[in-house]
């Protein structure tokens, strides 16, 4: 599926005036609730189930209070499960023990407490991580990555499945199926890790998978990029075929290529390339319509010399468009106020300006905030400028692919 003729041609021009979000009956607003070393919840390992549901609760009702409509809830962190998965053992970052059951599900209550509230809920899932640590020996003697020790790859000091094996993609999907089959989750969604992020000084070490499987691709990088294509393509087609009104997103690193690479890809001077870093060709994805939504992770302030917000959100726009794939944008509010980041971080109307620049872009359909701890703590009052100036009432999440909305459809 692509894009032609006039569409394309005035894609990710400004709709100056066009009132786009005053008018909107619905509009993507989400934040991201991350569970992967206890960054956002629960708080700690170990607290007790009435705990964790407390805390649980309480990020729910601040998206509701903050006005958001979806909550993307990190499920899989790290080759484990906040579910009783058949096959992958529940997270440590619960109850400090990896494969000790907590007492109750955590995915379920998510579901059902967010529907509740009138909240979308979108389960999130890291597919190849294995852990946070680089010692096999830490895993619970029963984890796959411990019965099939050639499956994985020690690299920067984390521990991954390798993305070239046929069984493993194979596996990964079956462990994330799983949840879409047993819970009615708003969307699947993946995040900005693939192929590890670069280490300086290290190799990812795929030698036999690329001697084994290799063949008919002009050099490595190029069959990596095809077996994380083939990952989306049939996670995709698998979600497809359990439930067809369940959409799939990425939110990837906010620069696919920059222009001095590839004269297709963004006014960036970016360090890392997500095409040539992560081996992820998210143009290609929502160019061929092999997702429903994309949320890129544009993480920088509005003026930033080598990745520019200005530039970046219409770059984004001009590739949705036409597409049939929604186009959300992914805000750092994690930086208001942070040490260490630029003035503009430090400015509480930043985030708000953003959302004002991206809504002269008739492709953006929202923005999703990182992350939760965030969204509650609300640095410098950032979150609630957001609140105060884009979102006076409540508005609709957009609906899923096939039009069925699984939670309450309030606004």
């Amino acid at each position: 599926m692509t894009a032609g003729g006039d569409a394309a041609a005035s894609a990710g021009q400004p709709a100056r005036g066009s009132g786009r979000r005053g008018r909107a009956v619905r509009e993507f607003r989400g934040m991201w609730l991350a569970s992967v070393d206890n960054r956002d919840w629960p708080s700690a390992r170990g607290l007790s189930a009435a705990r964790q549901r407390a805390e649980l609760r309480a990020h729910l009702d601040t998206a509701v209070e903050r006005r958001l409509n979806t909550v993307i809830f990190q499920v899989r962190p790290a080759a484990d499960a906040l579910w009783p998965s058949p096959h992958e053992p529940w997270s440590e970052y619960l109850t400090g023990t990896q494969g000790r059951d907590p007492g109750w599900d955590p995915l379920g209550t998510a579901v059902r407490e967010a529907h509740a509230r009138g909240l979308h809920l979108h389960a999130w899932f890291n597919p190849y991580r294995v852990a946070i640590h680089d010692d096999p020996s830490r895993l619970v003697s029963s984890h796959p990555a411990r019965r099939h020790p050639e499956w994985v790859v020690p690299y920067g000091g984390k521990l991954y499945y390798n993305p070239g094996l046929p069984e493993v993609r194979a596996f990964v999907q079956d462990a994330m199926t799983d949840a879409v089959r047993r819970y009615d989750i708003d969307g699947v969604h993946f995040d900005d890790y693939f192929y590890p992020y670069p280490v300086a000084g290290q190799t990812f070490d795929d030698d036999d998978a690329w001697a084994a499987h290799g063949s008919g691709h002009s050099d490595r990088a190029a069959w990596r990029r095809a077996n994380i294509d083939l990952l989306v393509r049939e996670m995709r087609e698998r979600i497809r075929a359990v439930k067809k009104d369940v959409p799939f997103g990425i939110s990837p690193f906010g620069v696919w290529r920059n222009a001095a690479t590839d004269p297709l890809g963004s006014d960036t001077r970016a360090g890392v390339q997500t095409y040539d870093d992560l081996h992820a060709d998210v143009r290609t994805w929502v160019r061929e319509g092999w997702i429903d939504y994309v949320i890129p992770q544009v993480y920088w302030n509005m003026g930033f010399a080598a990745a520019d917000y200005e530039k970046l959100v219409p770059w984004w726009a001009r590739v949705a468009a036409g597409t049939g794939v929604d186009l959300y944008i992914g805000e750092a509010l994690y930086k208001a106020g942070a040490e260490g980041q630029p003035a503009p971080w430090q400015d509480p109307a930043e985030l708000s300006r953003h959302l004002a620049f991206a809504d002269r872009y008739a492709e953006v359909g929202g923005h999703c905030f990182f992350s939760a701890r965030e969204v509650t703590a609300d640095p410098l009052g950032a979150m609630s400028r957001v609140v105060a100036d884009h979102y006076p009432a409540r508005a609709r999440a957009p609906r899923p692919a096939g039009g069925r909305p699984h939670a309450p459809d309030t606004a």
